[in-house]
């Protein structure tokens, strides 16, 4: 790799400026050129760069990804009958026919791995350690011969309330090799939020710890996991961690069985176990992305789909392989602990830690990057910040050597994001930048080793992914902002939501705004975007009002749901809007009833009853008292209007008065974004 600029100029850039260029013998043994030049020598496609690849991929969508299947060798029972049914969204099937597993894959390099470590792992409450790969598969069998003897069967629901530790992992891995469908939820959720996902699928088996260490501090778990459990009577079995004490489990759980329990049994052969192969369009887990109205959104995801897609993105676009080590930062509770274990497709290594990300100092994660020789680091623009706030350069402070790439994820990224990297991390690193969401656990937009690096630019368009900027009269932009939309289908589309008749949820959320000549839906993801001409992009934010604060994704509802249980509090509304720099300005906007003063009082008890019901990423920043919450016509809260308002845009392009059940609220709203100096606004 070689850097386009010493790290003593990368101080000031330009949006667009090349930072990087890969040298040309890191480019050839790249995962991407090493596919592209089997493309060309084993199936004749003739392309020649990843521009090409590119557009071969999503011009011929069903020849791709079934190269994709023998690329990798994908396990099946069962030849699939054709790659794709039909070019329509939602409802397509992907290789209709096969049966495969996705923990199979998860495993399959557990022969090769032998005694070599696949889990780096750390906590605040316990030292620096290593699982490997023998290890791994040994307690995901026990596990997953366990659930079985308990009776959990292919398409039954297993969730967990657990910290990042490899207890949580095998679980996970030990639900899909049987079939099972696994759901996860951090630890810091509150109690409402947990139930407010899980009671919709109606788990049998609940791992749960006893609480998590961050910052220093404990917080126990016990009598959260009791009310979890009690409102969950589908519920069979509790498997109890004793994470932070060894003390006994609450006593009311229902089939309760500690974790050193349920591994006290003989160990399974690599050779005597089976996983339980299934249906193409057989659930794999369920992740949950909140709307602005009710509940959390249930997304399902496939085995197929999740698989097809992981091979493809671990491999190409983050460039992992058996010598590689991962370690992004991620909770339980986000998509991207997910991704984290899906680089196990690759035989790569991960890092896995649980813990506050500045504690007991502000740069714990690149130590912790050093000690387990990292390859690949993911960070957030506001980790970024918070570095360089502090002045640190953890490119002198530690030895970084085998760190090869960096994975800037959670948020839009800015030039500065990137200049900060080759400033004070090294010289000679592949920054890249990408972008997705839980509604597919993977990517639209990403990286390639093969391409430069452009300040504040996602290198490229994913393979695969048809994206593109479209107008709000769907017309294609090139240099310009606008929606980003899907024209073609993916495998990793959620092949349904959870309990959704006639999938009217999963239709509304994506489909009802977009169509092609022939009326049929086009993919509307929710974020701005703009892709330029050589087909770098960049990100621009949330289109619609679901919020996204620090790369998480949060539903207005469970705030609203919260904040009107406090009392005094009659109504409210929330935004996030994004600031220059990669911040974030989350404001909440309450009316109060007769006689109530927003005082110091009645603020803490509505960041209380947010921490605690939700947790603490849904505190807003700041707590406004208005006359009145502005509402639809058709009584929804007008929030997408009122961010338009607070991002620059005047009146009559953010919201229409005739539109308007109550037309004179929106005044106050006006006058706060001409008025209030709490903040600087970046135009939407």
């Amino acid at each position: 790799m070689t850097s386009m600029r010493s790290a003593e100029t990368v101080e000031s850039v330009r949006e667009g400026e090349r930072l990087w260029t890969p040298r040309p013998e890191f480019a050839a043994k790249s995962q991407v050129e090493r596919y592209r030049r089997w493309l060309v020598d084993s199936r004749g496609v003739g392309v020649s760069d990843y521009s090409e690849l590119w557009q071969w991929s999503v011009a011929e969508p069903e020849a791709f990804w079934a190269t994709i299947w023998d690329y990798f060798d994908v396990l099946s029972d069962a030849p699939y009958s054709r790659v794709l049914d039909r070019r329509e969204m939602p409802g397509c099937e992907w290789f209709a026919g096969s049966r495969v597993n996705y923990a199979e894959h998860l495993l399959r390099h557990e022969p090769e791995g032998g005694n070599a470590a696949v889990f780096h792992h750390l906590s605040e409450n316990r030292e620096l350690a290593a699982m490997s790969w023998n290890e791994l598969g040994r307690q995901v069998r026990i596990v997953a011969t366990q659930l079985r003897a308990l009776g959990v069967k292919p398409g039954d629901r297993v969730v967990s309330y657990m910290p990042n530790v490899p207890e949580t992992a095998i679980a996970m891995i030990a639900t899909t090799a049987i079939g099972a469908v696994w759901s996860s939820a951090a630890p810091e959720f509150g109690v409402k939020t947990v139930i407010d996902r899980y009671a919709q699928i109606e788990p049998k088996v609940l791992f749960a710890a006893d609480g998590y260490r961050f910052g220093g501090k404990d917080f126990a778990r016990g009598a959260e996991v009791e009310q979890i459990a009690a409102a969950l009577p589908s519920l069979q079995h509790v498997i109890w961690l004793p994470y932070l004490h060894a003390g006994p489990p609450p006593p009311s759980l229902p089939g309760l069985m500690t974790w050193a329990q349920l591994l006290d049994h003989a160990d399974v052969s690599r050779d005597a176990f089976e996983f339980t192969r299934v249906a193409h369009d057989h659930p794999l887990w369920i992740v949950f992305s909140s709307g602005t109205t009710g509940l959390p959104k249930a997304i399902v995801h496939s085995h197929i789909g999740a698989l097809i897609e992981h091979l493809k993105l671990m491999h190409f676009h983050l460039n992992l392989s058996p010598d590689s080590v991962m370690f992004f930062y991620s909770t339980t509770g986000w998509m991207m602990w997910n991704l984290l274990l899906a680089a196990l497709v690759t035989g790569s290594a991960i890092v896995l830690y649980d813990g506050n990300p500045v504690h007991p100092q502000p740069d714990f994660l690149w130590q912790l990057a050093a000690r387990t020789r990292a390859t690949n680091f993911g960070a957030s623009p506001t980790f970024v910040q918070m570095m360089e706030k502090a002045g640190l350069k953890p490119g002198e402070q530690y030895d970084l050597a085998a760190l090869e790439s960096i994975l800037v994820a959670g948020a839009p990224s800015t030039p500065e994001t990137f200049a900060w990297f080759y400033r004070c991390v090294k010289p000679d690193l592949w920054v890249t930048s990408q972008s997705g969401g839980t509604e597919l656990c993977s990517g639209f937009v990403g990286a390639s080793p093969t391409l430069p690096v452009h300040a504040g630019e996602i290198q490229a368009r994913m393979l695969g992914m048809d994206v593109h900027a479209w107008s709000d009269d769907g017309e294609e932009l090139v240099d310009a902002v606008g929606e980003l939309v899907v024209t073609t289908p993916f495998p990793s589309m959620p092949i349904r939501f959870w309990n959704d008749a006639g999938d009217k949820r999963y239709r509304e959320s994506y489909f009802d705004v977009f169509q092609h000549a022939d009326g049929t839906p086009v993919w509307r993801h929710g974020d701005f975007i703009k892709i330029n001409a050589r087909g770098g992009c960049y990100i621009y934010g949330r289109s619609d009002s679901t919020l996204n604060r620090y790369g998480v994704r949060i539903g207005t509802a469970e705030i609203y749901r919260a904040v009107e249980q406090v009392e005094g509090v009659a109504d409210s509304l929330i935004v996030c809007c994004e600031l220059p720099g990669g911040n974030y300005f989350m404001p909440l906007f309450v009316t109060l009833k007769p006689g109530i003063a927003l005082d110091d009082d009645l603020l803490a008890r509505i960041r209380r009853k947010l921490r605690d019901d939700c947790s603490p990423r849904h505190v807003p920043d700041q707590i406004y008292a208005v006359p009145a919450i502005p509402y639809t016509l058709t009584g929804k809260k007008m929030e997408i209007p009122v961010r338009k308002l607070l991002m620059g845009l005047p009146l009559e392009k953010a919201a229409s008065r005739d539109a308007m059940m109550n037309p004179d609220s929106i005044d106050w709203f006006v006058r706060f974004a001409q008025e209030s100096t709490d903040y600087q606004w970046r135009a939407a």
